[in-house]
């Protein structure tokens, strides 16, 4: 199969995208772009320099200072800000609930958008994001929505960090996905919604395995 333009997986938090991408990717030895990674980046950025998540003109001088690479190591994708490795940080609650804030501007969308259409032209790419079908790339025929339920998305962030010895509220986790989707889905620019001609995979009765192959299976078909 020839993806020469790429190919889009989109969806809400915790729908499961990431991780399937990353499978899909490796099964079909294609590179992977967190595209996300690189929004949490740029907030993480503003936040380490004091620059409101929500000032366009303030973030827009930032952009133009602010040097975000993109490098692949044995061990996976790694961002750079400013020639720092940031990858560590980029998951922390904080600077994901800033990647949703900063991610609204027009500026910040189109700047890294473009780097994100260039990796994917370049180099074949599986990309995951919110807007990758219909902003990115959306000349792709292999696009797909993944989503979940909100309920569902919440308990398996709560079993995350249950794992890692924390006592989550459900409830509190729960509001935050839920003000999260309004957020990504109500931009006034390159919102989050399923492209018209995306294949629809809705994981919340499945396992992470039957999600990887019902979007390779549609890959085959097309």
């Amino acid at each position: 199969m020839n993806f020469t333009n790429g190919i889009a997986l989109d969806g809400p938090a915790g729908a499961g995208k990431s991780t399937i991408a990353k499978i899909i990717a490796k099964r079909l030895g294609l590179p992977y772009l967190d595209t996300g990674a690189m929004y949490r980046a740029m907030a993480l950025s503003a936040l380490s320099e004091g620059v409101s998540l929500t000032d366009a003109e303030k973030v827009d001088e930032l952009l133009n200072r602010t040097d975000i690479k993109v490098v692949y190591e044995p061990d996976g994708q790694h961002v750079l800000v400013n020639g720092e490795d940031v990858t560590g940080r980029l998951r922390e609650e904080e600077i994901g609930k800033g990647a949703s804030l900063i991610s609204k501007l027009r500026c910040v969308r189109d700047k890294l958008a473009g780097m994100q259409r260039d990796i994917a032209h370049e180099t074949h790419a599986v990309l995951d994001g919110r807007e990758i079908g219909t902003f990115v790339i959306p000349e792709t025929p292999y696009k797909f929505y993944v989503t979940a339920t909100a309920e569902e998305r919440a308990l398996r962030r709560v079993r995350q960090l249950e794992e890692k010895g924390e006592t989550p509220d459900y409830q509190l986790i729960l509001k935050d996905i839920l003000a999260r989707d309004y957020q990504d889905s109500h931009r006034d620019y390159a919102p989050l919604k399923q492209a018209e001609d995306a294949v629809l995979i809705d994981t919340t009765h499945m396992t992470i395995d039957e999600a990887v192959e019902a979007v390779l299976t549609a890959l085959e078909a097309k």
